[in-house]
Parts: C-alpha cells; structure tokens; sequence
C-alpha cells in the first residue's frame, strides 16, 4: 500500500495546480468537494494477485476542485484513492496471506452543468494517470473517465455533489501489425487494447469560494 504521505502530496499537488489556472478568473468562484463513497470492480486486484477477487466493492475517497467557465462551464481536477484489504490463499495447504492494495486515479477534464439553480445537474468528462499498487509493486496508466449527477446547493457557498463515475484505464496496448485499412497516402494498422473497467457512486460537501 502506498504511503498517506504520497497520496496527501496528489492531492496538494492537485489543487496547487488548479489554484494556478484560477488566476485568470478570480472574479469566478471556485469549488471545492472532498467526496466519499464506493468503487466496483476488482481487475486491477486480480492482476496484481494473479488469483480470482471476490470484491464487490471498495471504499474510495478523494477531492474535486472546479473553476466555472461561461454557459455552465467547468474546469475541472480530481484526485481519487481507493484502497482494498484482501486475504488471499495461494492453494489449499497455505495459510492466507494479507495483500494491501490501491488504484490512485489523477485525472483533468471538463464539467458541464446544465441548470443554474438550486439544483444543477451535470456530466463530466476527464483524462489522466491512474497508480496501482501493492504491497511489492505499482504501475502507471493512462485513464479516461466519464460521469454525471447533481449538485443539490443549499446556499451559494455550500451544498451537496452526487455523482456516478465510470474510469477506463488502459493497462496494455499494442499495434499487431496488421494493416484493415489504406488510403492514398495513409495506411491504419488494428490495434489492441487491455482495458480495466471501474465505476464509482461518490457523495460530497461542495464548497465554493469566491
């Protein structure tokens, strides 16, 4: 498991950068939203085990910060940590053996609401790095993610964020070499890729500064 010192380092670094492009637009409020809630799916565990994980979910956590653009628009970072507790039996005649486990996901995009009200609904689109790690190894990948919810605000400065998140990390990817298509001047080759799925259900305190 990686060290809370390091997971506490990407968030800083998150928001430092993000405070970073605030500066163009300090007349736009800025918010903040440290969320909680669940992450499913286990493949990432089970490559870093190379065993079966019968994990229905985990508990995962982390913080989002979102500049306001025009027409609803957003700028938008997130840090998100999950972390698993596993025992795992490598055959009948050993005892189980307790693995820490963690998929950290940094990601950038963009967050489009859709109403102006109390109540404002909204999708969100980003790309990143994603970290998995064990006890004995980790690994960097690059991640794409969608999602959507509301943000239910209660006064201008404060309120509650739902959201459903889907990540899309790519763990390997290759060309085979394999031309399907050529142009005049333009050949594709196909292309393969792993791909690891995880969705997330997540609420949150939504904080904005102005």
């Amino acid at each position: 498991m990686p060290p809370p010192r390091f997971r506490i380092v990407g968030a800083i670094t998150l928001l430092t950068c993000l405070g970073g492009l605030a500066a163009p637009v300090r007349a736009q409020p800025v918010e903040v939203t440290p969320f909680g809630g669940y992450r499913f799916g286990g493949d990432f565990f089970e490559r870093l085990t190379g065993q079966p994980v019968d994990l229905d979910a985990a508990p995962a956590y982390g913080v989002a910060v979102d500049i306001p653009l025009p027409s609803g628009m957003q700028l938008e970072g997130l840090f998100s940590h999950e972390h698993a507790r596993l025992a795992l039996t490598p055959d009948l005649l050993s005892p189980p053996t307790v693995w820490h486990m963690s998929v950290d996901h940094w990601l950038g995009g963009g967050l489009q609401e859709f109403a102006g009200g109390r109540a404002r609904p909204f999708l969100t689109g980003m790309l990143g790095l994603t970290r998995y790690a064990s006890d004995v190894d980790s690994e960097y990948r690059f991640t794409v993610s969608a999602g959507g919810g509301v943000k239910l605000l209660a006064s201008p400065h404060i309120g509650v964020r739902l959201e459903g998140r889907v990540y899309t990390t790519f763990v390997d990817a290759n060309a085979n070499g394999a031309v399907f298509f050529c142009g005049p001047s333009l050949c594709f080759l196909s292309f393969n890729a792993d791909l690891v799925w995880q969705g997330e259900f997540t609420a949150g305190l939504l904080l904005r500064f102005h």
